[in-house]
């Protein structure tokens, strides 16, 4: 085989990869939340309104000590709910630091204040109220992240769907929640089958025009699949009656323990306002 013959089964490959390794990502959530950890003893309807308080006072608050300590009670959670730590780095710290980072950057440097560093050759003067700024951003948003996460991971998706209905989120709003969730695993699905067989039928070498005539060509036939696809579900869930509420095997009960979670995690989140105005 020659070599542009290689690079282009390396592409199919690594786009097979991603693929699968999305896939695997969604087990794993079903997994953790089956686990018999903190938040998965929970009432769904009340890890929504335990959790949400927190996540917007973490991206709000002022004071840096009081995102630290939300930070590290989002930790503590879980490793509470069973949710590896190395889970959260890879998924969520690793990608919102490298972002948050980027963003931050030219804070450093743009912010007025005094100079307390200068980066080497180039000469640009890191100030004190740029480096804080930089701070407060990646801290607010690895928490907020951290806590999102936590929420979805140790909850099934259908669960958290059916306690937005039972908290009064709207019907439309569920109804595209629950639909792009099921679409996107449905585009994988339809994704990794047409790869699967474009590199099955790759024998030769392809040079760069006809490897992105083919790219196009996978990415129109796609689109084309997905916007058919939509369709035939939009129209079967309808003929079946469906009206945007979500039903599960699973009732939702409040227990004592739901009960005195709910006003720990309000008492928290009332401090954490309160210390971070």
């Amino acid at each position: 085989m020659t070599r542009a013959g290689k690079n282009s089964r390396g592409v199919v490959e690594r786009s097979l990869a991603s693929f699968v390794d999305a896939l695997e990502h969604a087990f794993y959530a079903e997994e953790l939340a089956k686990k018999n950890g903190l938040l998965q003893k929970l009432d769904p309807r009340v890890k929504i309104v335990a959790i949400l308080p927190l996540i917007v006072i973490a991206a709000l608050a002022r004071r840096l000590w009081v995102i630290a300590v939300l930070f590290a009670l989002a930790v503590a959670i879980a490793l509470l709910s069973s949710v590896p730590l190395g889970t959260l780095a890879r998924r969520v710290w690793l990608g919102v630091l490298t972002f948050t980072g980027f963003i931050s950057f030219p804070a450093l440097f743009l912010t007025p204040g005094p100079a307390i560093s200068s980066l080497p050759l180039l000469g640009w003067t890191v100030t004190a109220q740029g480096l804080r700024a930089a701070i407060y951003l990646i801290m607010r948003a690895e928490t907020a992240a951290t806590f999102s996460v936590l929420l979805v991971l140790c909850t099934p998706w259908s669960n958290v769907l059916k306690a937005l209905r039972v908290l009064r989120l709207p019907v439309v709003l569920v109804v595209v929640l629950g639909m792009t969730y099921r679409y996107i695993f449905l585009l994988l699905r339809n994704a990794h089958d047409m790869f699967t067989s474009r590199k099955s039928r790759i024998v030769g070498r392809l040079d760069g025009p006809e490897q992105r005539r083919a790219a196009t060509a996978s990415v129109g036939v796609l689109m084309s699949k997905t916007i058919q696809l939509s369709g035939d579900v939009y129209l079967a869930m309808r003929s079946r009656g469906f009206q945007g509420e979500v039903y599960v095997l699973d009732e939702f009960r409040t227990n004592w323990f739901d009960w005195a979670m709910l006003a720990l995690f309000i008492t928290v989140a009332f401090l954490a306002f309160w210390f971070g105005r």
